[in-house]
């Protein structure tokens, strides 16, 4: 399953501290769909692996299942 999701840096500009999600989208067989309302928005993840092992267990997938990619 491939999720895209725009993170915002937790501080000001400063990406070592980690990423919050700004928005995040699911696509599975061409459909594309956003989920941000299914994910805390607040938590603040130290990278994007993490946010790959966290989708995973959300949605019940093997986390070698999650293809990410994001815009920064």
């Amino acid at each position: 399953m491939q999720f895209h999701f725009i993170p915002t840096p937790v501080g000001r500009d400063h990406w070592t501290a980690g990423f919050t999600l700004s928005r995040i989208w699911a696509k599975d067989a061409g459909d594309k769909r956003e989920v941000s309302h299914l994910l805390d928005r607040r938590y603040a993840y130290q990278s994007s692996r993490e946010l790959q092992w966290h989708l995973a267990y959300r949605f019940g997938l093997p986390a070698q299942a999650i293809e990410l990619t994001s815009e920064v």
